[in-house]
């Protein structure tokens, strides 16, 4: 079965829509944290509410998505760390409904940040952000009073 190839003027709309709904996002954090939650875990693709899977248009979402994660991830890696930890506590004050505190105890606990890496990115790119945003952690740790986590809980 030959798998049709999106030509680029559908490949430029797809990422025009994308990129459209993705600049609803504030933060550079919460758009990896969207864009990581429409990865299916158990395919690596990418789907989205209320797409067939299988279909083509999946399919070039799923690629459009893919690599607007990719791009976005990149991008994420190059910040400083002190730009990063503006964009986590801008990322954090949105979400109205936890407290802080408990926000940061999951963090530590589940490591959530550790699923935003693009499946294609490995080695320096993906250690970078994961010791980045430990570092980052231990921060907001100290600044909401969280003790040591509970790996148990």
């Amino acid at each position: 079965m030959q798998r049709s190839r999106p030509n680029a003027t559908e490949t430029d709309s797809a990422d025009a829509l994308w990129i459209r709904d993705l600049s609803q996002i504030t933060t550079s954090y919460g758009r990896l944290v969207y864009l990581a939650g429409l990865r299916n875990p158990d395919t690596g693709r990418y789907e989205y509410y209320g797409s067939t899977s299988g279909s083509p248009s999946n399919l070039v979402a799923s690629r459009t998505l893919k690599r607007i994660h990719e791009s976005i991830f990149k991008e994420w890696v190059s910040y400083s760390l002190e730009r990063k930890k503006a964009d986590v506590e801008l990322y954090t004050a949105s979400i109205d409904q936890v407290d802080k505190s408990e926000l940061i105890d999951a963090w530590l606990r589940l490591t959530p940040y550790k699923n935003l890496v693009p499946a294609s990115i490995r080695g320096p790119e993906r250690q970078r952000h994961i010791s980045d945003f430990e570092a980052i952690l231990g921060l907001l740790k100290n600044v909401y009073g969280v003790a040591s986590p509970d790996r148990d809980a």
